[in-house]
């Protein structure tokens, strides 16, 4: 492998966390400098001298082979988490070298759990940084660098193609160079909106950035410790529920809607089958909520019941109930919506709602064949027959998925956390939701689970973020036999 190719493009990735660490700079200026300012400052010229370094001496080059193209992907992402832990360390208050890590982690991969029992108390410098962990992650640290990346590279071409599903590219109507840019479209038109309509409806422009940052990236980080109920506002609440869809539905489709003017686009089976979970699930959560007598009154009931359930499978994470009183068939659907979340080609986590429903046709056909054996019977999407081929990456995902998340289970009972915590807390960090159930539901945080089972939490933060196989891909070429 050739590590100066390496080196240069893992630069782009630190230098978009640097620019985002030189805004946070400019907030602490704009606040009376406030007790963060040295922090972000040191973390800046450190991130922005090591993201440099590699343009200094080492030239450019349009070649790069299959194997530097995992590693840049898992370097770029690996070290942008630790260079994102730097303010937190640098501030201190609850940030020992554990919580900074964990932060930054789940701030990178848009998970939203945080260590914070009182959010309100970081500057504003460090609440924007924070939020902006968000908006990094949510694009992906290396479709950023795909941006920059002239279009006739050869080394773009290449990592687009790894770094985007073959999930996610199936709702592209445009030509595979341009993909990732209607990506961005998407991403920063939703950032735009979703601002602007937080502070039209009130929120002061700070918290409304801030929020954006989070529900345009499917993150959950907050500036409140209450999250959106801390505003109290039908309208906000509004806002963030469809922005929070929004974000979860497939970026292709969105921008075929607008391209086209039409909504001949969202007749999609996915996305079909994506909005009748949420409504079935919504109308389940609100109803169990009412009948539990959490809530008096049915409306408000059913409301809080859409809002979490949109939350979670959006793997958003945004809060306007504590769960912890809700009853348990409430909290079962939430965790069940953690395992599927959103659809490909969005900012949302878990297995995919593409995965499940291509997983239930599979099981419908392989009944069908039992029943009968000499029938001739396929497994069709959106008007397509799947071959075999294309289904078995997908089943195999699903499987190695379920793996990765009873080991972690297992390891946080081992390492001493309770049952319920593990079991959720593994759950909502590989499918990048945050909040669980119980002491880190929706209104608590993850401050005293032990130091490492917040390494396991953030170990499948990354795995779900990333989708397995490049971290796979690494760990193979380190370890297994080397083949010429």
């Amino acid at each position: 492998m050739n590590l100066k190719v390496i080196s240069r493009n893992v630069g782009y990735a630190l230098l978009v966390s640097a620019l985002f660490m030189f805004f946070s700079i400019v907030v602490s200026l704009l606040n009376g400098r406030d007790s963060a300012l040295a922090s972000l400052l040191i973390s800046f010229l450190i991130t922005f001298i090591v993201g440099i370094f590699p343009f200094i001496f080492v030239r450019q080059t349009s070649v790069i082979t299959l194997k530097e193209g995992y590693v840049i992907i898992v370097l770029s992402w690996l070290l942008s988490f630790v260079v994102g832990m730097l303010p937190y360390i640098l501030w201190g208050g609850p940030f020992d070298v554990t919580n900074a890590w964990f932060e930054s982690v789940s701030g990178y991969t848009t998970t939203g759990a945080t260590i914070l029992e009182r959010v309100e108390d970081l500057p504003k410098s460090l609440l924007f940084w924070r939020s902006s962990t968000h908006f990094i992650g949510g694009l992906g640290v290396v479709v950023f660098l795909l941006l920059i990346i002239p279009n006739a590279s050869p080394v773009k071409m290449r990592l687009m193609s790894m770094e985007l599903s073959s999930l996610s590219k199936s709702a592209y109507a445009v030509r595979a160079n341009r993909t990732v840019y209607v990506f961005a479209l998407v991403y920063f038109a939703l950032f735009v909106l979703s601002s602007a309509s937080y502070a039209l409806a009130g929120m002061p422009v700070f918290d409304a950035v801030c929020h954006a940052f989070s529900v345009s990236a499917s993150g959950g980080f907050s500036t409140r410790t209450l999250s959106i109920s801390a505003f109290d506002s039908f309208a906000v609440e509004a806002i963030t529920m469809v922005f929070m869809l929004l974000s979860s539905i497939h970026f292709g489709l969105v921008f075929l809607v607008f391209a086209t003017r039409s909504f001949k686009p969202l007749n999609n089976p996915v996305l079909k089958f994506y909005l009748a979970a949420l409504l079935v699930f919504s109308l389940v959560s609100g109803l169990s909520l009412r009948v539990a007598g959490v809530y008096d009154n049915l409306g408000r009931a059913l409301w809080t019941g859409a809002f979490h359930t949109i939350s979670t499978a959006s793997t958003t994470g945004f809060a306007i109930s504590d769960n912890a009183a809700w009853p348990m068939v409430a909290n079962m659907l939430l965790m069940m919506l953690a395992v599927m979340c959103g659809c490909a080609g969005s900012t949302s986590g878990g297995v995919k709602a593409d995965r499940v429903l291509v997983l239930l046709k599979t099981v419908g056909r392989q009944t069908s064949r039992t029943l009968h054996p000499s029938i001739v019977s396929e497994v069709r999407l959106g008007g397509r027959s799947l071959k075999e081929e294309q289904l078995t990456p997908h089943l195999l995902y699903v499987a190695v998925y379920l793996l990765i998340l009873a080991v972690s289970l297992l390891l946080a009972i081992g390492m001493g956390l309770d049952v319920q915590s593990a079991f959720t807390g593994s759950l909502s960090s590989l499918g990048n939701v945050g909040p669980a159930i119980g002491d880190i539901g929706s209104m608590g945080n993850y401050n005293d689970v032990p130091s490492s089972v917040k390494f396991i939490f953030t170990v499948d933060m990354f795995l779900g973020r990333i989708e397995i196989y490049p971290v796979f891909a690494v760990v193979a070429m380190m370890f297994g036999p080397k083949r010429r």
